[in-house]
């Protein structure tokens, strides 16, 4: 491995706006962040889907009409022969 060509290593310290720390491995020392899995709506199952103008509805309206059967185009191209 060549030297003086890799970035100093360094176990960072991460805290987060909810104010949660935790340590990582990182080049640089410190990281804020603005969510981590201890706020995050994701993981903490608080997550609500804003519908506003019924995107959702409209989308499992569409996804109900489509059936499992997929209809075939019939080729319309003539074949010659020479």
């Amino acid at each position: 491995m060549k030297s003086d060509i890799h970035p100093k290593y360094y176990k960072a310290s991460v805290q987060c706006a909810c104010g949660n720390k935790f340590s990582v491995g990182s080049t640089k020392e410190f990281i804020e962040t603005e969510v981590c899995a201890q706020c995050h709506p994701f993981y903490t199952k608080q997550e609500k889907v804003m519908d506003t103008l019924g995107r959702v509805q409209k989308f499992k309206e569409r996804a109900s009409k489509k059936t499992g059967v997929k209809k075939v185009k019939k080729d319309t191209r003539t074949k010659s022969k020479k």
